[in-house]
């Protein structure tokens, strides 16, 4: 099991190999998980946070068996399950729009071992709620979603802007902000980074 506080242990070995001591910390879909089980144990060390087409909710019931049900399809068709669900990140136009760069991201996305993916799933399903890790978050905060994000659904999304007090950017496609809306992503980053 790939565990988000595994992960997270892994992001804190390089910030420390690398010497920054206060983070700003964006963590895209899963990276947001990750990004809030480092937040946990760092809470006062982040001088910046954002989540991107992510949240701090745990897996409902239904997601959880969506999950055991993909680690099991996997197991036999590896490729047709992972462009499947990857296709499924996106938006009904960005599937259009953007073939190319969804090739692209689909090719490193197969690169990846059944058993890393499995074990992701296995770390996503057991996350916990960490929404009062937002909640005591003392810096800057900021959600971007998806406006058309087929992953999470908005209006939550909203709710859980609100409930947190954090800033919202909304952009126009799915779950994949940085190939879907990636100019205005950048711009919105870049803000957030200078108000940091």
């Amino acid at each position: 099991v790939h565990s988000m506080e595994l992960m997270a242990e892994a992001v804190e070995a390089v910030l420390k190999h690398l010497r920054i001591r206060k983070p700003i910390v964006v963590g895209h879909s899963m990276g947001g998980y990750v990004a809030l089980a480092f937040a946990e144990k760092n809470i006062d060390k982040i001088k910046g946070f954002c989540l991107m087409n992510s949240t701090s909710l745990a897996d409902d019931t239904e997601r959880k068996k969506l999950r055991i049900r993909a680690n099991k399809l996997v197991q036999k068709n590896f490729k047709s399950m992972v462009q499947l669900s990857f296709t499924n990140l996106f938006s009904e136009q960005s599937r259009i729009t953007y073939q190319d760069e969804m090739k692209a991201a689909l090719n490193d996305a197969l690169k990846t071992p059944v058993q890393g993916y499995i074990a992701c799933q296995e770390g996503m399903i057991i996350r916990p709620n960490r929404e009062p890790v937002l909640q005591q978050l003392s810096c800057k905060k900021l959600l971007i979603i998806g406006k058309k994000d087929p992953v999470l659904n908005f209006e939550t999304s909203l709710e859980e802007a609100k409930k947190n007090n954090l800033e919202t950017v909304v952009l126009d496609g799915g779950h994949m902000s940085h190939i879907e809306n990636k100019e205005e992503l950048i711009t919105a980053l870049r803000q957030f980074v200078k108000s940091c």
